[in-house]
């Protein structure tokens, strides 16, 4: 016992502790699926979380004042989750009231139940935006012309499941149709990377969202129940979404692709696709129509559907981990160019036949055209300048013509005449500069117009005059370009050559026909190109894991340097290229078809590694550190046999040029418009002189100056991420404009709470 004066000395300590407050109970309520303010199909998974206290339990959930308590409680996992449902386009208020402590503490029950007397009330706000769209990609394409089955002018539709199974007889390669009721005898067994082994059968969930399909397909073990709260055991949380190839402005409903490189490779039965490969492991496995770039050439609506469907996959499925993205050519590009501009849709990115976005190949791709229109027309040759096929090469940055015929014949001219029979629309619509200039334009930069802006009034056309409005702005140009200048100064091609190409190659009007007169893009949809992300700069890149693949360059359009410009322009942003791997070897555009698979379970390896790094590092840090040791730069045989520890040498793949490489610009290639400095005759040109004659020449067409390439391009900035071209209204924000930062109540984050970044 303690003595009397011991006692003494404690009371007013003894008094202090009885006499202060309980700490008050409060919540905070999550929004699970995606960001509060970007919740799209009038649904939403919610959390309420204990912030503070924790002695009372929660007494009601309110959705706009009503009572939705019975869609909440304390779940198998321990958490009080429900799925809100019937949101209202528009604002939406959750309240969440607490029960008043009960006497004496204690208590932790969820919904009803509680205490007649209420305690605090926590709430947030979700914005919810039509199934149909859009969310933040700004007004819709019109005329839009939905799948057969539709239900309304959104396309919209209830989903339809069906079932697949994959056979043990290793004959039937893929998926076969499965029906529950019947079940097939020859269902192959597979044990997911947790070790859960079920029979390999699979549902597919096929929809509409953003007036497009989507496809979300889960292993699955028909007659259990699956719920967000507690999904199947086989499915481990992560997601493989598969993408489309080409470039492509459609107007109307298309197909989720599911291939390997779907649109660029056709299916070989004698490899098992990764996506399979995934299913197998318990992967969930996504795509989306919008993500085929050979069907939807556009960034913003790509970002937007993966995000909704995303948002689908955490509301119906459960959370998610880590999001691996796959592709060929489109493919590549729609990966690159949505984590850079939209990043936290992706975690890992699996590329190959790869291009870093559209802009910048389109530039490439232009100059090429220009090209064949002078080279294949010996005609406009003048008398001292006649070429040898071979030299065409010398000024294009490749080793023969074929690569400008292909990229020409596959891709430029159909996406940038706006009178290409574009799916979707009638030669009636359909923009004709004679007949219906106000028609619809099918090109690739009328189908980005949000982004782009419309060209000012003082740049319009005859035709945009008719038609009241300004086009697509073009965002690229090339004055001041001085087409050969390095072939000319390693003596490759003539000064009479030299001079000739450029005085006679031309430009474009707006409707990209040829013109004699060099092409002067517009100024501000340079810009908002670069901005919105329509040029890749790679700033935002820092955020994902890339393992990128390349063979051979074939001389097809797929230009293996295309992928060695993302990895400079990494290096110029981050100073490193860690957290970008590149694999290659001697098959042409895959490198290595053992890659499909091997990569994937890489990727896995490394995703895992970052998401259980559970330091406070930034993500760029831990994307970087968490790299298994095995996975880098390599060269194989193509058998799946490694090589080198290093990328491949010319040996095997060699890294060409394209013409502005050959004009002079830096190796990152993302000048849309050089800033020019005088013509000098001082300048180096090589050891042969030209004449007095061929210097005028030079000079009438340099009059404005030629490209100072040690200057930033006009216009040139870096991406800013997650911008919206709409107002609150619904009005379109030509250029975009940054969203406001993450709400309060955005659990879900970017879906993946071990891989959140910073805006």
């Amino acid at each position: 016992m303690l003595p009397i004066r011991h006692l003494a000395a404690l009371l007013p300590v003894l008094l202090a502790v009885t006499s202060a407050p309980v700490l008050a109970a409060s919540a905070e309520i999550l929004v699970l699926s995606n960001r509060a303010d970007l919740i799209s199909g009038g649904d939403a998974l919610v959390e309420v979380v204990m912030t503070e206290g924790g002695f009372a339990s929660i007494r009601s959930v309110r959705l706009n004042g009503r009572d939705v308590s019975d869609r909440f409680a304390r779940r198998g996992n321990g958490r009080y989750m429900g799925l809100l449902t019937g949101l209202d386009v528009g604002r939406n208020e959750v309240s969440v009231q607490l029960a008043a402590a009960p006497a004496g503490g204690g208590g932790s029950g969820g919904p009803g139940g509680a205490p007649s007397t209420g305690g605090p009330v926590a709430k947030t706000t979700i914005i919810n935006h039509p199934n149909g769209g859009p969310v933040f990609s700004g007004p819709q394409l019109k005329p839009w012309v939905c799948q057969g089955t539709a239900v309304d002018a959104q396309c919209n539709q209830p989903p339809e499941y069906t079932f697949f199974y994959k056979s043990t007889d290793p004959t039937r390669g893929g998926l076969q149709p499965y029906d529950p009721d019947q079940p097939a005898a020859d269902v192959a067994e597979t044990t997911t990377d947790e070790g859960v082994t079920v029979p390999f059968i699979v549902r597919q969930e096929r929809g509409y969202q953003a007036r497009d399909e989507y496809k979300i397909l889960m292993l699955w073990q028909p007659g259990q129940d699956w719920t967000a709260w507690s999904p199947q055991e086989q499915w481990n949380g992560k997601i493989l979404v598969t993408h489309g190839g080409n470039c492509g402005t459609d107007y109307a409903t298309g197909s989720a692709p599911l291939g390997d490189a779907s649109g660029t490779i056709p299916a070989n039965p004698l490899l098992q696709s990764s996506y399979i490969t995934a299913l197998g492991r318990g992967f969930g496995v996504m795509s989306t129509a919008l993500d085929n770039l050979g069907h939807n050439c556009a960034l913003a609506t790509a970002a937007e559907s993966l995000m909704m469907a995303k948002e689908r996959i955490v509301e119906q499925y459960g959370e998610l981990r880590y999001t691996i993205g796959t592709g060929c050519s489109g493919g590549s590009i729609t990966q690159q160019w949505v984590a850079n501009a939209y990043p936290g849709i992706y975690q890992g990115l699996i590329t190959y036949c790869a291009y870093p976005d559209v802009v910048s190949t389109g530039l490439q791709f232009a100059d090429l055209n220009l090209m064949r229109d002078y080279f294949e027309n010996p005609s406009r040759w003048s008398p001292d300048a006649a070429w040898s096929p071979h030299q065409f090469g010398f000024v294009e940055g490749h080793a023969t013509h074929l690569n400008a015929m292909t990229s020409d014949e596959l891709f430029f001219g159909r996406v940038t005449n706006p009178s290409s029979a574009c799916k979707g629309t009638t030669d009636a619509e359909r923009y004709d500069r004679q007949n219906n200039p106000a028609g619809v334009r099918c090109s690739v930069m009328d189908y980005n117009i949000n982004m782009l802006g419309p060209r000012p009034p003082e740049r319009w056309s005859e035709m945009e005059k008719v038609a009241g409005r300004g086009f697509a702005g073009i965002p690229m140009d090339n004055t001041g370009v001085q087409y050969g200048l390095v072939a000319l100064r390693e003596g490759k091609i003539t000064p009479a050559q030299f001079v000739d190409l450029n005085v006679k190659i031309g430009g474009y009007d707006v409707d990209f026909r040829r013109t004699g007169e060099r092409l002067v893009g517009d100024v501000q949809t340079i810009a908002n190109t670069y901005r919105g992300g329509g040029v890749n700069v790679t700033n935002n890149l820092s955020q994902v894991a890339i393992i990128n693949f390349t063979g051979p360059d074939p001389g097809a359009a797929h230009d293996s340097v295309h992928a060695w410009w993302t990895r400079w322009r990494l290096d110029r942003e981050q100073g490193h290229h860690d957290n970008h791997v590149m694999w290659g070897g001697p098959v042409a555009l895959l490198g290595d078809p053992t890659f499909m698979e091997s990569a994937l379970l890489a990727m896995d390896r490394w995703l895992t590694a970052v998401e259980a790094d559970g330091r406070d590092l930034p993500l760029a840090d831990r994307i970087i550190q968490g790299r298994p040791a095995d996975v880098h730069d390599q060269c194989t045989n193509g058998s799946g046999v490694k090589l080198l520890d290093t990328t491949c040498p010319d040996e095997i793949g060699t890294v060409y040029e394209t013409p502005r490489g050959v004009a002079g610009d830096v190796i990152t290639a993302e000048t849309l418009k050089c800033r020019l400095r005088p013509f000098s005759r001082t300048d180096d040109y090589g050891a042969v002189p030209f004449t007095e004659e061929q210097w005028q020449k030079l000079e009438a067409v340099f009059a404005d100056g030629v490209c100072d390439y040690g200057q930033p391009a006009v216009g040139f900035q870096r991406t800013i991420p997650w911008l919206t071209y709409q107002d609150a209204n619904g009005g379109v924000v030509y250029g975009g404009t940054p969203m406001q930062s993450l709400p309060v109540g955005s659990g879900g984050g970017r879906f993946s709470r071990a891989f959140t970044y910073t805006e």
